[in-house]
């Protein structure tokens, strides 16, 4: 039997500038995130049969396929369904008979958290595991990234989901030609400022962050000036924060995050939804230096409230009051290599 974990990530500043080449193009496109508590999990046992079984909590089902069903054809057609996506990266490994896995994506579908992303390299490790083969970190996220971004069909996948599911902690994403530079941040005054600083909480909502990014991809190289201002702003506030927490000035993070979150509202309409705003304006009454920001890309049903330690509880009070979900969670230490 094999367990494995690997956290769901949120997103801090530079989503959506973490896509090639938008990435090469704009000076300074770091991509910060960090690595939480909430866990992606896939547990691997080889079985005495020759099929392929599925546990899906996020799906509360089971599924089971034969052998001769891991074909070119079938997954490129419905035969897999919601399987699609793991029946794939089993078959990278060239399981596909004997196994059964257990599977959780550690966050609620279409939140923004990057949930199926964590679980498909946390399922790519546990499968190493499985067969005593070396985890190739890079090559882990290259692969499941190329699976995910044929089977999403929606244009250039971004890259961040996948690298604090491995690595832990704080993390800076620099691009350069032919690679992503990783840099580790996490610091135990950083983690103690954001998880004071910070409120996750899903509104109950789902969105494709992946189509929204694709609308602003296009638009990038039509040379629409607007997107490409905000793409550029948003490299500013990214590489702004990045300088802050290096220089550990990490009162400057509230504000910066939080027009990062206003900048990518102008970019993606309709990201913030009505029950989003609504949370919003009752608070911004009492905690006047309020700041959102969506999660994911293009957006998704999880958002970031950006507040004084102090007002931490007022503003689980109204969250609670509209009727939404606080995510509790802490920041995981780095990994280990």
């Amino acid at each position: 039997m094999v367990n494995v974990s690997g956290s769901v990530r949120v997103d801090l500043l530079g989503g959506t500038i973490d896509l090639n080449p938008i990435n090469l193009i704009l000076p300074h496109a770091f991509t910060l995130n960090l690595a939480t508590s909430l866990k992606a999990k896939a547990d691997i046992e080889k079985i005495n049969d020759k099929k392929v079984i599925i546990e899906s909590l996020d799906y509360g089902n089971s599924f089971s396929y034969d052998f001769s069903d891991f074909t070119e054809e079938n997954f490129r057609s419905e035969f897999f369904g919601p399987m699609n996506f793991v029946c794939q990266i089993i078959n990278h490994f060239k399981l596909t008979e004997g196994i059964r896995l257990r599977l959780e994506s550690g966050s609620p579908a279409g939140a923004g958290l990057g949930g199926s992303s964590s679980m498909g390299v946390t399922l790519y490790k546990a499968l190493c595991q499985l067969t005593n083969k070396k985890l190739d970190k890079l090559q882990a996220i290259q692969t499941v990234q190329s699976i995910e971004a044929r089977i999403l069909n929606s244009g250039p996948a971004g890259y961040q989901d996948y690298y604090p599911a491995l690595h832990g902690g704080v993390l800076a994403l620099k691009p350069a030609p032919g690679e992503v530079v990783i840099e580790q941040l996490y610091c135990n005054e950083l983690k103690d400022f954001l998880e004071k600083h910070i409120t996750l909480v899903y509104s109950g909502q789902t969105r494709l962050s992946g189509i929204n990014n694709w609308e602003v991809y296009k638009a990038f190289f039509d040379k629409n000036e607007a997107v490409r201002k905000g793409l550029e702003e948003i490299a500013v506030l990214s590489y702004k924060a990045y300088c802050a927490i290096k220089a550990k000035d990490f009162d400057k993070l509230p504000e910066l995050i939080g027009n990062e979150g206003k900048v990518r509202e102008k970019l993606f309409s309709g990201i913030v939804s009505p029950k989003m705003r609504e949370v919003f304006d009752i608070l911004i009454k009492d905690v006047p230096e309020l700041g959102m920001k969506v999660c994911g890309a293009g957006g998704g049903g999880c958002f970031l409230l950006i507040h004084k330690s102090s007002h931490k509880e007022v503003v689980a009070k109204a969250v609670q009051e509209c009727g939404m979900t606080i995510l509790e969670f802490n920041i995981d230490r780095p990994l280990e290599d």
